[in-house]
């Protein structure tokens, strides 16, 4: 058992002097008796006695109040478990043909951007430890997401990620560039990154290479993704009617430049071709990049002051009731 708020037992200082003044005897009108012998029948032998319990009643209830203000907790000690934490930013490609329909979310079909979606979320909430960031990038990179730990905060800011949002293009390198700057400040003992494509690098002021190399400096991890299936896909457009119509798109990503970021970063490349396969890839991720460490925690305390709060008032009661009748003090 421990204390909540032990800061409240300097009040016990207080109640000797609340008794003090109660026993003080007020200035009261005189009532004349013709003989002692009446003063006897009206107010017999040990009356005054009586009247002390009525202060014991009182300082029972007001250090039974005193303890309960304190919040006595009864339960487990703190105890230190196993946690594992890392710094982590994820780079999502946002570039025109991240809406190839060729990945599937719930059954149905779904552009490349809806299925990554999906996955994240289901990778964010399995590393509830992890400080998370979010680089989307099209013909340059924007962070979206600082790290943070707010995991409700980042998945929002990744659900209103559109396609159209930065002009298009692919600047892998930029992006891969900001994500690390990203995680340069970070003391985390595991830093990585994981990127996410469909195509090649060909915007941007930065080569990915040389973004893979400052990484590989700071010693942070790059897991590169190339997402997409292999040959066509189809892509969405509009006949002149206004239909939405599909339409083959090659499907041209860069897995030589990808492979040559993961190995230069000591991590690896992926490539997912559908829903499940993106899934397991993010899921391999998980279970490769985990640290752990200590953490306090604190469990299964409950909360004791309501049996010592109804007794006090209980015991008031019974003063303020005695008091008024059986133990009630003659003028």
């Amino acid at each position: 058992m421990h204390l909540a708020d032990p800061w409240w037992l300097a009040l016990l200082a207080v109640v000797p002097l609340v008794l003090r003044a109660a026993r003080r005897p007020l200035r009261r009108a005189a009532l004349r008796f013709p003989s002692l012998g009446i003063l006897h029948t009206v107010a017999p032998r040990g009356a005054g006695h009586r009247r002390l319990v009525l202060l014991a009643l009182r300082a029972v209830a007001l250090v039974a109040i005193v303890l309960a203000l304190t919040r006595p907790q009864a339960g487990s000690a703190a105890t230190k478990i196993h946690r594992e934490g890392v710094d982590l930013m994820l780079a999502v490609d946002i570039s025109g043909s991240m809406l190839a329909e060729d990945f599937t979310v719930e059954g149905e079909r779904a552009n490349r951007l809806q299925a990554v979606k999906s996955v994240v979320n289901e990778f964010v909430a399995a590393r509830p430890e992890d400080r998370v960031g979010l680089v989307l990038f099209a013909a340059r990179p924007y962070t979206q997401c600082p790290l943070t730990l707010d995991h409700g905060w980042l998945l929002q800011n990744l659900e209103r990620a559109e396609v159209g949002m930065i002009e298009d293009g692919t600047a892998v390198g930029s992006a891969l560039a900001t994500a690390v700057n990203r995680l340069r400040p970070s003391t985390a003992k595991s830093k990585f990154v994981v990127l996410l494509t469909d195509g090649q690098s060909n915007a941007g002021k930065i080569t990915p290479q040389t973004a893979a190399e400052a990484a590989a400096t700071l010693g942070i991890k790059v897991y590169t993704v190339g997402a997409g299936t292999r040959g066509m896909a189809p892509y969405p457009t509009q006949d002149l009617f206004g239909n939405k119509v599909y339409r083959p798109m090659q499907v041209d990503i860069d897995e030589a430049t990808l492979q040559k970021i993961a190995t230069t970063t000591h991590a690896r490349y992926f490539r997912a071709t559908d829903t499940p396969t993106l899934r397991e890839i993010y899921a391999e991720i998980d279970r490769s990049e985990k640290t752990e460490f200590e953490a306090p925690q604190y469990l299964d305390y409950r909360e004791l002051y309501p049996w010592l709060l109804w007794p006090a008032l209980a015991l008031l009661l019974a003063e303020i009731g005695l008091g008024e009748t059986v133990l009630r003090k003659l003028p």
